[in-house]
């Protein structure tokens, strides 16, 4: 468990290199938004934004700092949901 624990956060912390830097390097930009663009689709995140996470990023950090805080919340999200489920399971085996 301890090496699966230290894994997931090494992949945390080099997450910024693919998410960020990398893709700024090549000009990468996500699928659905270059097919919105294509069929001439509005971007409504500034009418509609239901998370303060927009791009994976934290208002008033950089884009790097903000990849590493999301993959903590998400990985924390998940550990959480197991957890419940595991324990919501367990009763009626």
């Amino acid at each position: 468990m301890r090496i699966s624990i230290i894994v997931i956060l090494a992949l945390i912390v080099v997450s910024p290199i693919f998410g960020v830097i990398l893709a700024d390097m090549v000009g990468y930009h996500e699928p659905l938004d270059v097919a919105a663009e294509r069929l001439g689709l509005e971007d409504v995140t500034d009418l509609f934004n239901w998370t303060p996470f927009i791009d994976y990023t934290v208002p008033g950090l950089p884009a790097t700092i903000g990849y590493i805080i999301s993959g903590l919340i998400g990985i924390a999200m998940i550990i959480g949901l197991v957890y419940v489920f595991s324990k919501l399971t367990s009763d009626r085996l």
